[in-house]
């Protein structure tokens, strides 16, 4: 049998992921917290592990250094999915992908300048709606943009919403709801289906009994 590999990415994705992975009977042999080796073996022999950062994830697996990752669905539209199937969603690290601004200021009969590190979605959707947007990317402290005049709205993660009302900003618009999604290589699926279908197989079941 070949060997698999599985990407994934520091943080909170990795944290909440782990649990799954030993539930489908894979356990990492160090620490991904306290180990500086960005390929981690693991208990079972056929299966190791790279931790890499969370926007690189799509990219490891379109191109098969990677069969097989975890990214947010936010991460996944960004950057368009090609090369990979979306085969599970893992139901973690849940939160939305929101247009915010200042209180109460709803204008879009202008021409608007929205900030956020999702320059492809946030052009998509407000091309949609027949919006003209410049967009302009920033890659963190979004909040900040609006209150400085650099730009008229954000698009940006929101879990509690507490740090956008901290800065007199509100969510106003839903892009989409975001969890975490197992994503496999379209060429890896043909040609290690086997394997790969029995691991997606071993983390539904861990989903359902979470």
């Amino acid at each position: 049998m070949n060997t698999l590999t599985i990407a994934l990415s520091k943080g909170r994705i990795l944290t909440e992921t782990m649990p799954l992975l030993t539930g489908a009977g894979i356990e990492l042999c160090d620490d991904p917290d306290s180990s500086r080796k960005l390929i981690l073996e693991t208990r079972d022999a056929l299966v190791k592990v790279v931790i890499i950062r969370a926007t690189d994830v799509p990219t490891y697996v379109q191109y098969g250094a990677a069969d097989m990752g975890v990214a947010g669905k936010d991460v996944l539209m960004e950057h368009g999915g090609e090369g990979l199937y979306e085969v599970l969603d893992l139901k973690l690290a849940p939160c939305r992908l929101m247009v915010a601004g200042k209180k109460g200021d709803r204008r879009r009969n202008k021409r608007l300048t929205v900030a956020s590190k999702y320059a492809n979605i946030t052009r998509d959707y407000f091309t949609a709606r027949g919006i003209k947007a410049e967009i302009i990317k920033l890659y963190g402290s979004m909040e900040l943009a609006p209150l400085v005049g650099l730009s008229d709205l954000i698009v940006d993660l929101v879990d509690t919403g507490n740090t956008l009302k901290a800065n007199g900003l509100e969510p106003q618009e839903l892009i989409a709801d975001i969890t975490s999604r197992l994503i496999v290589n379209k060429a890896a699926m043909k040609m290690k289906h086997a394997q790969i279908q029995q691991l997606i197989d071993r983390l539904a079941g861990a989903v359902n009994r979470n």
